[in-house]
Formats: C-alpha cells, structure tokens, sequence
C-alpha cells in the first residue's frame, strides 16, 4: 500500500499567523501520527514563514513513523538535514521566495550539483527522493544523479484531472513506468485530493509514497483531522 506522509506546513502557517503556539504543531504531529498516517512531512523555507528550523530539531524525537525533510539545498537547510538526518529528504528547486513548489528539477542541467548534494545526504544513510515533472529526459537523467527516488510534481495531473482524467494520468504512468525501469522508486505529490488520489494511485499501483498536505489539512476543517487522515489512506487502497 502506498504511504501517506502529511504535511504539516499549514498547521504552523496557522500558529505563525497570531503568534504563540497555538495550534501545537509538536502535538498536531503526534496526533497525526496516531490517527494513522504514515509519515510526517515538512519544508522549512529560509524565511520560517510557516515550519521554523527549531520545529523541524524538535520534531525528530517524536516522529515513530518516517520523517521527511523538503527543500531547496541551500547551506543552511543541508547544515539542518544533516543533523537532524530525517529518513528522507527530497530536494526541490525552489527559489527562496517561493509560495509554493511550482517546477521539477532540471536534472540534465543540475546533475553534477544534485550528485554532490545527495553524495553529501548518502553519507550519513539519509533517502534522498529528487522532484521531477514528467519529462522523460529528467526521468532518466535522475538516474546519473544516484537518487534513491523521485517525486513527480502532480499539479498538472490535478488542474486537467476534472477535464480529461485520462489525459491527465497519461504522462504520469509513462513517467513512473520509466522511473522504475530506471531502478527508483517512486513519490508523488502537490495538489493531490480526496478527488484525484484514488484515481492517480489506482493507475500507478508501485507508488511508494504521496506528500500532501494543503487539501488534506483544508479537509480536516470539515471532517476532522483524524477521519480525514482515514480518508485518504481509502484512497490508496490498492
């Protein structure tokens, strides 16, 4: 069954807006852990806008699930994963003032830079998983950067899904079919749904993991935290 790791930025993004500490975004993931999700995920930006790099030190003790680390590999978040050393770290190309993840890497381009980084991460026995969109060249290149996996950005399966879900998936099967010939494994995330998860996990049945977690924590306002965690671990029921 493929994992659902959650996300917690929003939670902090909501702490951060009046400051103190509420909610608690320790105990949130703890909870999140309990209600069953199989992972906690995090992408501290330089400007700590929502997860601050002390949340990220504080968090480690009480992840019993896997832990996964997301951002741009700039000197201070590589000073940051290699002392946490979470199980996973997955490396995007974000410029710092980014709202969000908007593009995969360029793995022709920043191949020699993505094999020092991850050489850096493999050292000290950290996962590394690469963000990709579906470009074959980008697929196969992934490989010469001794990644243990990619993420492939799924944002554009999610705005074309309601449209054409076929269309929307078929690049998608082609990519991961390619990543797993290539010997990776294979993440997803970004804009995934309680609308579009079935269906994308449906098609790609070796999906190794789905990072999410902006609607996941949009849903929890209606459903709660803990059934909505069971909601979408029903949409990766194979």
């Amino acid at each position: 069954m493929t994992k659902l790791s959650v996300n917690i930025n929003k939670i902090a993004t909501l702490r951060n807006a009046r400051g103190g500490n509420i909610p608690n975004v320790l105990k949130v993931a703890v909870d999140i852990q309990n209600f069953g999700a199989d992972g906690i995920t995090v992408h501290p930006r330089p400007d700590e806008r929502h997860i601050r790099y002390n949340d990220v030190i504080e968090l480690k003790p009480l992840i019993k699930t896997e832990f996964n680390i997301e951002g741009y590999p700039s000197k201070k978040f590589m000073e940051l994963v290699l002392k946490v050393k979470p199980h996973q770290v997955t490396l995007v190309p974000d410029p710092p003032d980014a709202i969000t993840s908007n593009a995969g890497w360029d793995t022709v381009k920043e191949k020699r830079f993505l094999q020092e980084i991850i050489a850096q991460l493999k050292e000290e026995g950290i996962r590394t998983s690469i963000f990709v969109d579906t470009n074959p060249d980008n697929i196969i290149n992934a490989t010469s950067t001794n990644t243990d996996r990619v993420e492939l950005y799924t944002e554009p399966y999610a705005r074309m899904y309601h449209d054409d879900p076929k269309k929307a998936i078929e690049p998608y099967v082609e990519a991961a079919d390619l990543a797993r010939k290539q010997g990776l494994q294979i993440n997803a995330g970004h804009d995934l749904n309680l609308d579009n998860l079935k269906f994308f996990s449906h098609h790609i049945p070796f999906l190794a993991e789905v990072s999410i977690g902006h609607a996941l924590i949009c849903d929890a306002l209606y459903y709660g935290l803990e059934e909505t965690i069971a909601l979408y671990k029903d949409q990766l029921v194979k």
